[in-house]
């Protein structure tokens, strides 16, 4: 695909290819060539030489090469709205096409977090492609929110108050947590006017305020910033520590710390982008999941320990 570059540059010059483009524009996103060059999932002298070549069409330098990286001149920041403008109107034909898509198959991109994938979700999705074999599926493990309008993801598993306005979907359920400790540390609790050992995030405010009127006497033994440390420190008998429900009471090492109430996070969704929801790989996925999923509410709102 190739688009006139007139505007960008006063002289006659050849036509300027879009995959040229998309390297400028990423190599703007990241900063320099090696980003970009991960982001495209080439090497870095390629990413160089497909700017040279876009500068080379459009008669102008794009970038200053600095010490720091590459920092995009006037004209490089016209050809980065340009591309931006390219991208998005590609991700929507994209989009478009896909949505009149009639057979159950092809490819599938699910996107959830690594906790809820390994204790809940893995389990779900081999029962789908078993049941949809002409489905390519391809399940990706992370708490980064994917831009689903770029196709980064098709199907959206997420724990979030309120989704972008952009995305449709379900409200399954409010998700629940609770206090977490091993058994050991269990065994030599004292009660609650006795302290007890605190594993606590360095990203959240502190314990629930009901929390901390239950147990005032917290000793904060560690401080992590991820919940699969947390767990890890609670396994060791390191702390008690905050979980989801679905967490705790999946695992074998660890029991709820006694006369502590349960709370609230956030609800549980599976989204689509609105053009893709009545895609039929699309919509079997969502109806397929969400189903299995709400036959675990009561784990995830905590009444099955």
């Amino acid at each position: 695909m190739a688009i006139a570059a007139h505007h960008l540059c006063k002289y006659d010059h050849p036509m300027l290819n879009w995959d040229d483009l998309k390297f400028v524009l990423e190599t703007a996103r990241h900063g320099g060539t090696s980003g970009a060059a991960r982001a495209l999932g080439v090497n870095h002298a390629t990413v160089a030489r497909r700017i040279t070549s876009a500068e080379d069409a459009l008669g102008t330098r794009l970038f200053d090469r600095l010490a720091s990286g590459y920092v995009p001149t006037e004209s490089g920041l016209e050809a980065v709205r340009t591309a931006e403008v390219m991208s998005d109107l590609e991700r929507g034909l994209d989009r478009q096409i896909a949505a009149r898509d009639t057979t159950i198959s092809g490819t599938l991109k699910v996107t959830a977090s690594e906790l809820i994938i390994e204790r809940v979700l893995a389990r779900i999705v081999g029962d789908f492609v078993t049941k949809h074999p002409d489905i390519e599926l391809s399940l990706i493990a992370t708490n980064d929110t994917l831009n689903l309008a770029r196709r980064e993801a098709d199907v959206a598993i997420r724990f979030a108050k309120t989704p972008p306005d952009t995305l449709v979907g379900r409200r399954l359920f409010d998700l629940k947590g609770a206090v977490y400790a091993n058994h050991d540390l269990l065994a030599r609790e004292g009660g609650e006017e006795e302290p007890l050992d605190w594993v606590r995030f360095a990203h959240w405010p502190g314990p629930p305020a009901e929390i901390k009127a239950a147990r005032p006497n917290l000793n904060t033994r560690l401080t992590v910033d991820d919940m699969s440390a947390a767990i890890g420190a609670a396994r060791a008998g390191i702390g008690a520590t905050r979980m989801a429900c679905f967490l705790g009471d999946t695992d074998p090492q660890l029991a709820r710390v006694p006369g502590l109430p349960l709370f609230t996070q956030a609800p549980l969704w599976i989204l689509t982008h609105a053009d893709l929801r009545r895609v039929p790989r699309v919509r079997a996925f969502t109806e397929f999941a969400a189903a299995r999923l709400k036959a675990l509410q009561p784990l995830f709102e905590g009444m099955s320990p």
